[in-house]
């Protein structure tokens, strides 16, 4: 990590001046949930191609983001991250650990269990985003939607509610990657190009 560090009398301070890690965690979330969940609303099967940006994008990605906000002090981001990148590595284990043997295909009890604890999680970050913008309130209040919408369509068994899921998914997933570039772009250009909704503290 590239530092400077400044000292003063007995005071010695490490000012961090590393790039901002959120834009690719954010990034890499939402375009494998855009892509998984146009899969969900019907356009695509599950093949390998969502597997793999669930491996390494979504997955892999968000963990390497999640250690970078740690080492920042941003201990939301580094539970967030952390957290939706094993999400995304676990999604993938689920699928592929029974076709190789290792134990047998969760039920539709099971799914309704994993995605409802995912769900109440992902409430309890959104009341942190309150504290936040706009933007990262929508990312993270639609997505808490989208679990417990794919919650209830394992629990009932209704394809109706799964393609719904799927087409709010996309929603969820455009915004945290629209979160992401703005960041982005707002920090090229050393103005807001791209609103976030900023939230008075």
């Amino acid at each position: 990590m590239s530092t400077t560090t400044t000292q003063t009398s007995n005071t010695l301070a490490l000012n961090d001046t590393t790039a901002n890690p959120a834009p690719l965690g954010l990034l890499g979330f939402g375009m494998t949930t855009v892509l998984l969940n146009l899969h969900n609303a019907g356009f695509f099967p599950l093949d390998a191609m969502i597997l793999g940006m669930g491996i390494f994008y979504g997955g892999l990605g968000q963990i390497i983001v999640g250690i970078m906000e740690w080492k920042k002090n941003n201990t939301f981001g580094a539970t967030a991250f952390t957290s939706y990148g094993l999400f995304w590595l676990t999604l993938v284990a689920l699928i592929i650990l029974p076709q190789t043997g290792f134990g047998k295909a969760p039920d539709a009890a099971a799914m309704t269990a994993y995605l409802t604890m995912w769900g109440l999680f992902t409430a309890v970050l959104f009341i942190g985003t309150l504290r936040l913008n706009r933007a990262l309130q929508f990312v993270f209040g639609s997505l808490t939607i989208l679990f417990f919408l794919l919650a209830i369509g394992d629990a009932t068994g209704n394809h109706t509610i799964k393609t719904i899921a799927g087409w709010e998914g996309i929603i969820c997933g455009l915004s945290a990657i629209y979160t992401g570039l703005a960041q982005v772009l707002n920090e090229v250009y050393g103005r807001t190009v791209a609103p976030l909704g900023m939230v008075k503290k």
